[in-house]
């Protein structure tokens, strides 16, 4: 099937590759000229992606890949059978979750991908054929209904549906994903989509309303933010009681899946990071307090995970008052094995830090790469890097672990957040 692609960032590259994988004719799109170059993809894509098989990996998929870039929108809209258009609605910076929350909530900033679909709908105009166009934009409910309809062509047959992915995993995420989903606007679009998603995926196929899909993918991103919050209350909990580990009192919680949860995002740590999840929290804040809500969750998620840093930093300052000796934070990537900064946590606990007068280095190997020295210091391990478990500290210094994934050295004081009977046993010693 021919597809078009408009918008190539760090979810468009990934997935035009994964669908040139499937066999498919792709040519895409993006304003942005360095796109065109090789450089740019292999900036979009990591070592931990991979395609259907173990040994896959992005490298494999690269040098097999058939993808065209096109010199204009126009192109696109002539070769696409189905054109996805994967336009950011970004937020403002001071939403990312890297900094304390504002007073003021906000939406989206629909901007571009009303410009974008406004250019589309321009081409399909001037083409004069019907095109089926599918967006992927993660959007509040209302939104395509309030701002794309009144720029679309009537030519277009539109269908929304927007992915379930994580950076770092995108191929693998649209490859293999849980579900489908179709906000449906026009039959046509569904059934000629339906034909496509075959080719890719078993996967169930799940039909609803535009508004109905709209909903469904920011409530799916917030309620990881839950989890994430929830696990984190044990982890300070398990980190005041005396004889408690978090890991155990979790492992426990994971077998209730009839019941309870999956045991996807469980696990005791920092709060919830990316481009996706704060500023979701926040949009979903913000349509709370339109509604008039008569409580508003996503308020508690997002100052949960607020406070839940402010607990990390109290720790910090008490080590390094103990010690007397500088703090460096180890990882300002929002995950672990990758150079993505945004919505980072650990940036979030530097400027909190900051804001307690207590100055902060960083270090990423992914982000920073070169070398870095380990002198005697006060570690915070910020991101789950695993380069970070072949650290030899040296003696003296101080790691602070929230992952509880670095082992013992020899005169190192490792503090396992979230273990608390660890330092128990130690004081009765």
């Amino acid at each position: 099937m021919k597809i078009g692609f408009v918008g190539l960032g760090k979810l468009g590259i990934p997935v035009t590759v994964a669908i040139d994988h499937k066999g498919h004719d792709v040519l895409g799109y993006d304003t942005n000229p360095y796109i065109t170059s090789t450089e740019h993809v292999k900036d979009m894509l990591f070592t931990r992606e991979g395609g259907e098989k173990e040994g896959d990996t992005i490298d494999e998929l690269l040098k097999n890949s058939k993808v065209k870039i096109a010199d204009s929108l126009m192109e696109v809209v002539e070769h696409g059978e189905i054109i996805f258009v994967a336009v950011q609605t970004p937020h403002n910076p001071k939403y990312e979750g890297i900094t304390r929350i504002p007073d003021d909530r906000k939406d989206f900033d629909y901007t571009w991908l009303t410009e974008c679909m406004n250019d589309v709908s321009k081409c399909v105009d001037k083409l004069g054929q019907d095109k089926i166009v599918i967006i992927i934009s993660t959007v509040l409910p209302g939104t395509l209904r309030k701002y794309i309809f009144p720029v679309l062509s009537s030519r277009i047959k539109l269908c929304y549906n927007p992915f379930f992915i994580a950076m770092g995993t995108v191929v693998k995420d649209f490859l293999f994903p849980e579900f489908i989903l179709f906000g449906v606007v026009d039959d046509y679009a569904k059934n000629k989509a339906r034909q496509f998603y075959k080719t890719i995926t078993d996967a169930p196929l799940y039909e609803t309303t535009l508004e109905n899909a709209e909903l469904t993918k920011v409530l799916y991103n917030t309620m990881i933010s839950t989890k994430i919050g929830f696990a984190n209350v044990i982890l300070e909990m398990c980190d005041k009681l005396e004889n408690t580990d978090c890991d155990q009192v979790v492992g426990a919680l994971k077998l209730s899946n009839r019941r309870l949860i999956s045991t996807a995002y469980m696990k005791p740590s920092l709060g919830d990071g990316g481009a996706c999840h704060p500023r979701d929290n926040i949009a979903m804040s913000w349509l709370s307090n339109e509604l008039n809500l008569s409580y508003n969750i996503f308020d508690s998620i997002m100052l949960g995970r607020e406070k839940q840093t402010d607990y990390l930093a109290d720790i910090v300052i008490m080590k390094q008052k103990e010690h007397d000796l500088p703090v460096c934070i180890l990882g300002k990537a929002f995950k672990k094995n990758t150079n993505m900064t945004a919505g980072s946590i650990s940036i979030l606990l530097k400027n909190l830090l900051y804001e307690r007068r207590c100055h902060v280095t960083m270090y990423d190997p992914y982000v920073d790469g070169g070398y870095f020295d380990l002198t005697k210091r006060v570690y915070f391990i910020g991101t789950e890097h695993d380069a970070f478990k072949e650290y030899v500290f040296p003696q003296g210094s101080c790691v602070i672990d929230p992952f509880r994934f670095i082992n013992e050295q020899p005169g190192v004081d490792l503090y396992s957040v979230g273990r608390s009977h660890d330092r128990s046993q130690k004081s009765h010693e």
